[in-house]
């Protein structure tokens, strides 16, 4: 039964990885963090005065 729960869970947190989030709709759960991996490490970039950042682990994208 605990394999069951922790599958949901693992579920409800699934992002796709495609996709660019905006960081005032989705805020990070722990700062600095990333939401999909916990991962503290991003690249970051700059275009058009948009601030993208990107996690180096999963590839999770949300701009800033």
């Amino acid at each position: 039964m605990d394999d069951n729960i922790q599958d949901e869970i693992q579920e409800k947190t699934q992002y796709d990885l495609d996709k660019v989030y905006d960081y005032k709709d989705l805020p990070d759960k722990i700062s600095g963090r990333c939401n999909n991996c916990n991962h503290a490490l991003f690249k970051s970039s700059v275009k058009n005065f948009v601030f993208l950042r990107e996690c180096r682990n999963c590839g999770m994208k949300k701009s800033i």
